[in-house]
Order: C-alpha cells, then structure tokens, then sequence
C-alpha cells in the first residue's frame, strides 16, 4: 500500500513539474531566445527544415506526365477507373434525374425520361417497408418528400447517385480487405498504420493528389469519397470476422467446407450483422463528404451548401443542410434496419405473393411514366408547389443577431480574453525541442517508451516541415474546443444516462448533430460571431459535443447493478453514488469519449479554415486552393501525426484505468 502510495506521489509530481517547466518556457522563451541571440530556440532552423512538399510535388508531376509502365501510362491507368466509375455514375444520373439520351449537344434526343418523383418515393416507402415496417417506410418516404416540397429534388438526386456508387465500391473493397487481413496476419499488420492514417489525414489533403491524379469533376469527387469512407468497413470487417463463434468454424471444418465456402458460406453470413453496421458508417461518411467533394466538381446538395456558405445565404444553406440530414437520416435508418433483421420469409404463390412490393414499385413506375406524358406534374414537382423557407431562417437568424448582439459580444469578449487568449499564448510559446522533449515524456509515462520515441518523432517531424507554429495553434483550437466540449457533453450524458425521459430528447439531439454536414455549422456562426478563432471554436464545439454525450451516458448505464446495490447498501446517497461509485466505473468510457471528441475536433479544424484560422487546417485548405500537393499532404500528415498521438495516449489511459479498476 505504501508503495502504491508513494507511487502516485511520485506520478503527481513529475506531471506538477512537466507543467511548470512547460509554463514557464513559454512564458519566456522569447526572452531567452533574445538574451541567448539564438533564434534556434523558437523556431526550427530553415536550413535543416525537410523538403518533402517539393519531393511529393514533383513524384505526383513525374507520375501524371512521365510515368510509363511498357503497356500503358500512369495517366491511362486513371483514366481507365474514372471510366470504370463514370459509367454506373452516369447511369443513375440519367435514371434519377438526367432522363436517357442519344446524340451530343443540340443534336441530343431524349429517348426515354428519368424516373418521377413519386416513382422514387414510392420505391424508397417499399424499401422502408421490406427493412422493417410501416413506420420506417413511412419516415423514408416523408424525407424524400421534403426534398420535392422544398425544391432540392435535382440536387438530392445527383448527391443520390453519388451516395449509390461510392456506398458499394467502398463497402466491397472494405469487405475484400477485411478478409484478407483476418486471413493474413501481416496484411493487417500492414493496414493498421494505413488505416489511422486514412481516418487522421484531413480529407483536404488528399482531395489535391486526387484532384491532380483525376482531374476536376464528378469522378474525382467520388474517389476521394471511397477513400474518405472505406477504412471503417475495413476496420468493421476484421472485427466481425474475428467475432465469429469458433465452435461454428470447426463445425463448418468438420464437414469439409474449403477455404472459400468457409468465407462466403460461414463467416460473411454469420457476420452479416456486424457487416451492416459497417456499411451503415460508410453511408454516413459518404453523406458527410458531400459538401467537401463537391470542391472538386460533385455537385448535388454539397455544392449548394457550399454556394451558400461562400454568399453568406443562412436560408439556402440552412434549406440545402436540412436536406442532407433527412437524406441521411432515412438512408441512416433503413441500412439499420437491414442489420438489425433476423429472418427474411420465404413466401410461396404467384409473382405477385412472393414480391408484393417489386410488383407495386414496377406498377407505380408505368403508371407515372404514362401519366408523365400528359399530366407534366407527375413526372416532376411542379415550381408552382415549392415551398422555401430560406427568408424565415434568414430573418430568424437576422432576428438573434440584431437581438443578442451585445450579449453574444460580452460571451465571446469574456472567453476570448480570459481562455482563448492566455491558451494561445501558452501553446505558442512552447519551444519547438521542448515540445518534442515533452511529448516524448508524456507518452512515455502513460504508454511505455516505444509510444514516447514514436510520438517523439512525429512531433519532431512537424517542427522539421516547418510547421511547429501551426500545429501549435492547431493544438490550442482543439485543446481548448475539447474541453468546453466535455463540459457540456458530460454532464449531460450523465442526466440522458439516471432519466430516461431526458435521455431520449438529448441523444435525439446528438443524432441530429451529428447528421448534419461539418459545413452547415459554419453558416450560422459566422452570422452570429463572425470569422476568427471564437468562430472556429463554437462550431468545433458543436460538431465534437455528440461523443462526450454519448459515451458518457453509456458509461453511467454500463456500471455493473452489484456495485450500485453495494453503494446503497453502504449509506451512499444519490449523490455520493455518482461520484464514488458511477463516475469512477465509468473512466475508461469516459476516456473513449474524450479519444472521439479529439478526432472529431481536430478532423472539424480543418474545415473551419474557411473562417479564418491560421493552424495547420489553413495550410490544408490553401494547398488545395493552389493545386500544391507536396504542401497539403505534408500539413495533413502533421494533423495526423497530432491525431495518433492523441489517440494513443487516450486509449492507454483508458486500459490503465480498466486494470486499475479489474475490469
């Protein structure tokens, strides 16, 4: 017990020191730096600085222009995919929104229309219907009504043709790859480092070696939308392989199965379940990737919040967002409700008992392409009938500003002098070699001394690109947005977790955020604040805040019933039994919760680049501006280096405290 004692003593002290020297260096640094005339001390020599940006550069110029590999090029290569992409992309366009053509230009015919708006509806009512039940075809159908009523039918089909290519060609990649690597040890060895790195890079950095490799348009935008959505479905697939129950393999040995009936008969079905829970994560990153691929040509909804955003135009915006969300709410819910379903039955009879809902769907297609031709109003939503309501969230908006104008100034004057500002003062002035030191230590201590070396050199890698003042800003925007975060999020996780009443409205909440596009979020803050770092904190705030809601809740909920009775037994009151008992329990969920906040926060800080940051986001966001591919990647890579230290370090705490604690 001493010992243990004298342990935490010694812990608590070395993190008391680390701080200190880290305040006072701070403080300081520039005083030492003149009295030292070492300018080395806060900036990292340019002469030593890497060149990494040109060297990618000029490998992705050499790879477009030069590469030849005897048969073909490099560029016949991306081409061959774009084309391979572009033809069922294309397809959909035409079946959902474009109607089928024969001839270029004016010599163009229309041979046959798109399908009507009400044959769409009618097939995603019978989509919800098959899932589940009347309710959920229900909801579906409501959803894609409002895009008709509210005028975003043409650009929801176009981000639906988007969502029904890239959906299926990041789901059976992913699939592929997750077999591959619970087959081979190595592969997924090998992909794990890819993968933190493909879900920590921002997307804006590698939408410039797509947008140079492709070109600019709708093929682009939907590359980089698999290669946003893919890495969960990977992630998925081993996991759910893996979860598979080991007496149903050697059942399936015993009879003889082969190595591919074993893997397409046993374990895809039997992880079937856990499969759609990963095809569920890749339709929302798909949706969620709408707005920023359309920077590269994918049009649809992304492109008119985007348009929005760049007029200021809060109703268009708020409209167009609104859109993407009950989009993904209804394709949220209908790929739930397809993992969640158990038993499909087998009906017998005629074509019409067996596929009731086929033969309505074929039916109600007929029936409005012929009333199409002479009733105009069936084939597509008459302008007449649209309803708008951009000039009410834009009078509501004007409303609040003009209402709570010196409110909102005082809140954000008071958190910009008295957190924002003193946090900034302190990340930027931390030595770039200190920070590695202290990095490395901080690493050390919680996770052993590979992650201490390991995180060591990425920080080292940041300073060396020249970067150590962005990242710096970038560690302070997310530092300070986590913890506000958190201070919201977790108490109200706890009051969702003990009343089940306010539990449902703050998690339908959360379900709402965390639906609604990282773009929309700037639309209204810029109106109420303004651009700047306060901006830029509120929507990092409002985009992170779910995780620490939802963790916390579900960490209150998971603590063990015997322990409360023993809590209660022992005299603990309501309050005391949180404290004690609850909260302590619940740490390692907790810790899970802070892990997702942190990722969402610095994956959000790229994106607010667009109301004036100066971090690393902004150094992602003007590579991308530039078309500069060296510079974008090397800026991503250091968000991402941020992130995997970030998580590393979280996770370790979280396993440390599930042993403290035998769990």
């Amino acid at each position: 017990m001493q010992r243990l004692q004298r342990h935490i003593t010694g812990a608590r002290l070395f993190w008391l020191f680390l701080f200190a020297a880290t305040w006072a260096l701070s403080q300081y640094s520039f005083q030492i730096y003149k009295a030292l005339d070492a300018r080395w001390i806060i900036r990292f020599p340019k002469k030593y600085q890497l060149s990494l940006d040109d060297v990618i550069s000029g490998f992705l110029d050499w790879l477009v222009n030069i590469a030849n590999f005897w048969l073909f090029t490099f560029r016949d290569l991306t081409r061959a995919i774009a084309w391979v992409i572009e033809i069922p992309y294309q397809f959909l366009r035409n079946l959902l929104i474009e109607g089928f053509q024969t001839g270029l230009g004016d010599a163009a015919v229309q041979i046959a229309p798109s399908l009507s708006w009400v044959a769409v509806i009618a097939i995603v009512i019978s989509v919800g219907h098959t899932a589940r039940d009347w309710g959920l075809a229900a909801l579906v159908g409501a959803c894609f009504l409002y895009l008709a009523v509210f005028g975003q039918w043409d650009s929801a089909m176009v981000t639906l043709a988007s969502v029904l290519v890239a959906v299926p060609i990041a789901a059976v990649s992913g699939l592929l790859l997750g077999i591959l690597a619970y087959r081979m040890l190595w592969v997924e060895k090998l992909l794990r480092p890819i993968l933190d790195l493909m879900q920590t890079v921002p997307v804006f950095a590698y939408l410039v070696p797509v947008l140079i490799l492709f070109g600019f348009g709708p093929v682009a935008a939907l590359i980089a939308t698999v290669i946003y959505a893919m890495p969960p479905m990977i992630r998925v697939t081993i996991v759910a392989l893996k979860g598979v129950p080991g007496e149903l393999l050697e059942a399936a040995r015993m009879m003889g199965a082969t190595p591919r009936q074993m893997t397409w008969k046993v374990l895809v079905p039997a992880a079937t379940p856990m499969l759609m829970v990963g095809v569920n994560q890749v339709i929302m990153l798909t949706l969620n990737m709408v707005i920023i691929a359309s920077m590269i040509g994918a049009g649809g909804l992304g492109f008119e919040v985007l348009a929005s955003l760049r007029k200021l135009d809060i109703g268009g915006g708020i409209e167009a967002g609104l859109a993407i969300v009950l989009m993904a709410i209804a394709l949220d819910r209908t790929s739930q409700a397809f993992s969640e379903r158990r038993l499909w039955r087998q009906r017998t009879g005629n074509l019409m008992q067996r596929h009731p809902w086929s033969m309505i769907v074929i039916l109600v297609i007929l029936a409005t392409f012929l009333m199409g031709l002479v009733i105009p109003a069936v084939q597509s939503y008459p302008d007449a009938w649209i309803i708008s309501t951009g000039a009410f969230w834009s009078q509501a908006m004007e409303w609040i500003n003009v209402t709570f104008f010196d409110t909102l100034e005082v809140i954000k004057t008071a958190l910009l002098r008295g957190v924002l500002l003193p946090v900034k003062k302190f990340f930027v002035g931390i030595p770039w070699l200190w920070g590695i030191l202290v990095t490395g230590l901080i690493a050390w201590q919680v996770a052993g001394w590979k992650l201490g070396v390991v995180a060591a050199l990425m920080m080292g890698f940041i300073a060396a690109s020249g970067l150590w003042d962005k990242a710096m800003v970038t560690l302070y925007l997310c530092g300070v947005s986590v913890f506000i975060a958190l201070l919201i999020g977790t108490p109200l996780g706890i009051w969702a977790a003990q009343q089940p009443r306010a539990g449902r409205v703050i998690l339908g909440l959360m379900d709402t955020l965390q639906t609604l596009p990282s773009f929309v979020y700037l639309i209204p803050v810029v109106m109420l604040f303004r651009v700047g770092d306060f901006s830029a904190m509120i929507a990092v705030v409002l985009y992170a805040l779910a995780p620490a809601v939802r963790y916390a809740a579900h960490g209150i909920r998971e603590v063990p019933l015997h322990l409360l009775e023993a809590g209660k037994m022992a005299g603990c009151r309501p309050l005391q039994l949180l404290w004690r008992v609850k909260l302590p329990l619940a740490t390692p969920q907790l810790l899970l919760g802070l892990n997702q906040t942190i990722m969402l926060a610095l994956s959000m800080l790229v994106i607010t680049a667009l109301v004036g940051t100066r971090d690393l986001g902004q150094e992602v966001y003007i590579a991308l501006t530039k078309a500069n591919a060296g510079q974008g990647i090397v800026a991503g890579l250091s968000v991402a280096f941020i992130a995997i230290i970030a998580d590393r370090i979280v996770n370790a705490l979280s396993d440390n405290q599930k042993r403290r604690l035998s769990l």
